[in-house]
């Protein structure tokens, strides 16, 4: 299976792809802007996640000197 995101200022642009899709046989999902949002927050979390061990007490006195 292959996926692709559009993403398009113009409503009328947008809709003329869908309709390309669907005449072609390609499945289409509309996102709504609650589900981007969690895709980019997945995102955000998956590439800030390091495995790493921190200090909470250490990076919380980091923050409060800067």
């Amino acid at each position: 299976m292959e996926s692709a995101i559009l993403i398009s200022e113009s409503k009328t642009d947008l809709s003329l792809l869908l309709t390309l899709a669907k005449k072609l046989g390609i499945g289409i999902h509309r996102l709504t802007t609650e589900e981007i949002e969690d895709m980019s927050l997945i995102n955000a979390m998956k590439t800030g996640r390091t495995g790493e061990y921190i200090d909470a007490d250490k990076y919380l006195k980091k923050l409060r000197r800067k």
